[in-house]
Formats: C-alpha cells, sequence, structure tokens
C-alpha cells in the first residue's frame, strides 16, 4: 500500500468527491450535495479524508468530531479497489484523527442491508449497540 496516499479533502475536491459517491458508495443522504460538503470541508477542514493512488480517487471516509463524540460516516471503496486494505487505511487515518483530537471513541452511521460495510466495521473493531436506534427529523424540504 505504498502507493496509496491519505489526504484531507479541500474545496478543488467537492465535485469529484460527489461523483465519487455516486460510483462507491452505498445509498445516499440529503447531505450529498456541492453545498453540503463544501460545509463540511469549511467547517472541519481535516473531516473529508480521500484516500488516492496513483492520483486517482479511491476511497472516502468523514471523520467528523464535534469535540465530545467522533462520528464516522461516507466510508467508501471504489468497487475496484476493494479488498486492498484501503477502508482500512482510511479508519486508521480517521481514528489517529481523532485521538489527536481528544476522542475516545468513534462511532459509525452503517447501512442496516449493506452486508458488506457491515463485515468491514466488524472486522475493524466496529459493532453495532442494539439498544440504541438513529431517530432523524429532516430539516429542510
Amino acid at each position: 500500500m505504498s502507493d496509496l496516499r491519505i489526504r484531507a479533502a479541500g474545496p478543488a475536491d467537492l465535485d469529484a468527491v460527489l461523483a465519487f459517491w455516486k460510483e462507491a458508495a452505498e445509498g445516499t443522504s440529503i447531505s450529498d450535495d456541492r453545498a453540503g460538503v463544501e460545509r463540511l470541508v469549511e467547517r472541519d477542514p481535516g473531516a473529508l479524508l480521500l484516500a488516492e493512488r496513483d492520483g486517482e480517487l479511491v476511497g472516502t471516509v468523514i471523520a467528523g468530531f464535534d469535540g465530545w463524540r467522533c462520528h464516522l460516516y461516507r466510508l467508501a471503496v471504489h468497487p475496484r479497489a476493494r479488498r486492498q486494505g484501503i477502508g482500512t487505511a482510511l479508519l486508521a487515518a480517521a481514528e489517529e484523527r481523532f485521538v489527536a483530537l481528544g476522542g475516545r471513541r468513534g462511532d459509525a452511521m452503517v447501512l442496516d442491508r449493506n452486508e458488506r460495510a457491515r463485515h468491514a466495521w466488524q472486522a475493524a473493531g466496529y459493532a453495532p449497540e442494539p439498544q440504541w436506534s438513529r431517530w432523524v427529523k429532516p430539516l429542510t424540504d
């Protein structure tokens, strides 16, 4: 994996990230638009981590820290690059970021129906907490 580079996304990366998610990510989010990702990068410049190989985007993860909790979103690896350690490298970078910021525990949003992702998260040491449910309320139309 010596040719793999992990770095924080910048404003110039946003269109490529959105296109990448359409191809590599499972499901969509209300925030999957340029304005939403732009706000993320502006508010927390180190949160959106990109994995690149030979200048090509091959993976992403959002490692958001609000000062209290460490949240992981949008772990995605390009289908042609899966099972090559990219997801593991992205999670290691995210966890290093959290520890440096004082975080104590990471939590991940994982679609129940995404079997592949559930196995990947479990292999990385994460486990579901059956006593919790995610409650949401859209704030815009």
